[in-house]
């Protein structure tokens, strides 16, 4: 289960291989934060910032890569949306949450993940990221967040990183 990327960009602008070291195995460097020889951030940002309660207890996997992961569901509300008329009834019909797929690469992070409870309130910083994998139908690709920090924001205190 390893996310596909073809290049990555150095600090410098300059694009690079992408290392063959699963996600969360590099140092974390912050897209978007330095600044360009004009004086504007460097273009490209891929940060993602959840709050939301956690669907079911994380479960720990090993890949066939001997890499360990956890992964979890968080369940986000979404915003009502504004400028949009929408009957009560129909209010009542539509999904008012979203659930989303997070995965804990590190070590610090997994070890949280797996702290967590179903029904905990966390926050989750990370990326977003699309994996491939092989299936009956052949060759599909699910989008998840990949988890750089989380905390437990309620439900027994915090819980790490």
């Amino acid at each position: 289960m390893r996310t596909s990327r073809s290049e990555t960009t150095t600090s410098t602008g300059a694009a690079s291989p992408a290392r063959s070291s699963p996600p969360g195995r590099r140092p974390r460097e912050r897209a978007g934060t330095e600044g360009r020889s004009d004086g504007g951030p460097v273009p490209g940002r891929n940060e993602v910032v959840l709050s939301g309660r956690l669907g079911a207890d994380a479960e720990e996997r090993e890949l066939p890569s001997g890499d360990r992961i956890a992964t979890l569901r968080v369940v986000v509300p979404r915003e009502p949306q504004t400028g949009r008329r929408r009957s009560t009834a129909d209010a009542a019909r539509r999904a008012t949450v979203d659930t989303i797929d997070v995965v804990c690469w590190t070590g610090a992070t997994r070890r949280t993940a797996m702290r967590l409870r179903a029904g905990d309130l966390v926050e989750i910083e990370g990326a977003l990221r699309r994996r491939f994998f092989g299936g009956p139908a052949g060759r599909q690709s699910r989008y998840e967040v990949e988890a750089a920090a989380l905390r437990r924001v309620s439900g027994g205190g915090l819980a790490g990183t």
